[in-house]
């Protein structure tokens, strides 16, 4: 066991290198950051002191470098020196150059949108509000799936097979913008029972929650619905029954356990798809989260937002992919871990 976690471990690093690279090569071709800090009009002098100040006038290689370890082998230079920036609609702002920690340290330098601003403290400031939508689409995704899932086995090929299926296809056919307007127009707008946007209250929390987690609802559904019966055709379900084990115990003891490991390793995928749905859920309902940051940040081109943001996600992503593969030695002893 101890072998395999170490080995995942190692896998894991390699995984968020390689993002991290893919990152700052996407960010880079975008453009000159420096030309989208600053208003337009702005001298090539004020330019290179932005430039200068982040970075930017260094070759690739040394920017490479210096963005996964820092200063820690080579200073800058202007380190302490105080520099007057500009940004849209702030004026002039005097901002202190200070040592750039680099991704080993999960320090990825300013913000360029909010001047003088470590960019991780302001991921981590938002990174609690997503993980309360996502944990709201979760568990709504997940126990309705469940249940829907499990009720369609069970009675296959009846009106309520046919109906939750139906349910199914639809919620994972609905693109989540066009879900987000309709529940708007329909719940906010005609019947006026839950606010449009916002954050504040559980009732903030409703339609962005089933927004994001419809997709993750249709799928499960059909998962679930498919793993179930499969384990009921099993000749351990159908020998249970013969020694006379009650209904419910079977379901619960041999059916919907095994049934599980599919469900489990694509509850872990959803982490990716919900992650990816809040940045669009966040936008329109206004939920002021880390993927409304991230769609402002890629906006404003603020490398070091999006970076830490990006560094984030694959940090959690992986964590919960490797509780995942530990856990399917708990949900089948068949399973070995070497």
């Amino acid at each position: 066991m101890t072998r395999y976690i170490l080995n995942r471990l190692f896998q894991s690093i390699f995984v968020v290198v390689g993002v991290l690279l893919v990152v700052f090569v996407v960010l880079h071709l975008t453009g000159d950051p420096a030309a989208m800090l600053m208003p337009p009009g702005a001298s090539e002098e004020v330019m290179a002191v932005i430039r200068q100040r982040y970075g930017l006038d260094k070759p690739w290689p040394v920017q490479l470098l210096r963005f996964f370890v820092g200063d820690s082998f080579s200073s800058p230079g202007q380190t302490g020196q105080t520099v007057e920036v500009s940004s849209y609609g702030t004026g002039a702002i005097e901002a202190k150059m200070r040592p750039l920690g680099g991704a080993i340290r999960g320090d990825f330098g300013d913000s360029l949108r909010f001047i003088g601003q470590p960019a991780m403290p302001i991921v981590l400031e938002r990174f609690p509000l997503t993980v309360q939508l996502m944990l709201a689409a979760a568990c709504y995704a997940t126990v309705l799936s469940l249940v829907l899932g499990t009720l369609s086995a069970v009675r296959p090929y009846s009106w309520v097979d046919q109906s939750v299926r139906t349910f199914a296809i639809l919620n994972q056919s609905i693109p989540n913008f066009w879900l987000a307007l309709l529940l708007i127009l329909v719940f906010a707008v005609y019947l006026g029972v839950l606010p449009a946007m916002g954050y504040g209250g559980w009732e903030n929390v409703v339609l962005p929650a089933i927004t994001l987690g419809a997709q993750s609802l249709g799928r499960n559904t059909r998962l679930v619905r498919s793993s179930v019966l499969e384990c009921l055709s099993q000749e351990y379900v159908r020998t249970a029954r013969a020694k006379g084990v009650p209904e419910r115990t079977v379901m619960a003891k041999h059916v919907l356990k095994n049934a599980m490991m599919p469900v489990v390793t694509a509850w872990a995928l959803d982490v990716a798809n919900l992650f990816g749905g809040a940045v669009i859920t966040e936008s329109i309902f206004g939920w002021p989260g880390m993927g409304r940051l991230v769609v402002e940040s890629v906006t404003f081109r603020d490398f070091p937002t999006v970076a830490s943001a990006v560094f984030f996600i694959t940090l959690v992503f992986v964590g919960l992919n490797l509780l995942v593969d530990l856990s399917y030695a708990w949900l089948d002893p068949r399973v070995k871990l070497a």
